[in-house]
């Protein structure tokens, strides 16, 4: 998810409890099914693929599974039809979301969104005017810890490669680049053997939403659970922040 909770989204991924385990290999090995057929089984040649392969270790998912994910995008292992499907809907607070799906059920996931939203009070509703697609790449501080010498030199390295905005956070550093530059960034951090915690597109807000309201703060986050507990959602994007 874009906005406030990407870093905690990282964590809870990681510290995935065995009961959600599988859920999260599901979405994974559909994600990496979709690469694979899109623009083929070989992540050095496939940086969407490798992308989807580098989450999933970080979610610890055994490699069998992910080369069978791999076999079944490119056609040489059988399994269901995969489809991508995006929706976008207003939820709590006024709060606005797109809703990326990865389903061999494009019905039942059309239902399943649906009730999520109206749930909450919510409903499906144009919003992607208020998104770009933009490259996101987070860094922990541990993981630049013995790295940079000179910070200076290493942002202005950064925007050389293609980083349009580079933000500080608490948890570390937060990097925006065009969505045609994500690649560039990343491979200049891999030769630095700077490890990401995200590397990914997202749809980012143009204008976003504080939510200062508890009942809109638990609401919301009721809601973003429901959206990482559902199989067929891969991804979330929202224009709401809260502390």
């Amino acid at each position: 998810m874009s906005g406030h909770s990407k870093w905690a989204t990282t964590k809870r991924q990681k510290a995935v409890v065995d009961a959600k385990r599988g859920a999260i290999f599901t979405k994974l090995s559909n994600l990496i099914s979709i690469a694979a057929r899109d623009k083929g089984g070989d992540p050095d040649t496939n940086f969407t693929l490798r992308l989807a392969i580098e989450k999933a270790k970080q979610a610890n998912m055994p490699k069998e599974n992910i080369e069978r994910a791999i076999k079944r995008g490119t056609g040489e292992a059988e399994g269901q039809q995969i489809e991508e499907l995006i929706y976008e809907g207003k939820g709590p607070a006024g709060s606005q979301f797109i809703i990326k799906c990865l389903t061999d059920n494009r019905n039942r996931t059309a239902a399943t969104i649906r009730h999520l939203f109206s749930r909450v009070g919510g409903n499906l509703a144009p919003v992607a005017w208020n998104f770009n697609p933009r490259g996101v790449i987070q860094i922990a501080n541990e993981s630049l810890n013995g790295k940079i010498s000179d910070w200076d030199d290493f942002e202005l390295q950064l925007i050389d490669q293609g980083a349009e905005d580079i933000f500080k956070e608490d948890e570390g550093i937060t990097i925006y680049t065009k969505p045609e530059d994500l690649q560039k960034v990343k491979t200049f951090l891999e030769g630095l053997a700077i490890n990401t915690e995200v590397a990914e597109l997202q749809q980012v807000a143009k204008e976003k939403i504080i939510i200062q309201d508890p009942a809109d703060k638990e609401k919301l986050e009721g809601f973003i659970e429901s959206l990482e507990d559902c199989e067929d959602v891969s991804d979330y994007y929202t224009n709401a922040e809260w502390d």
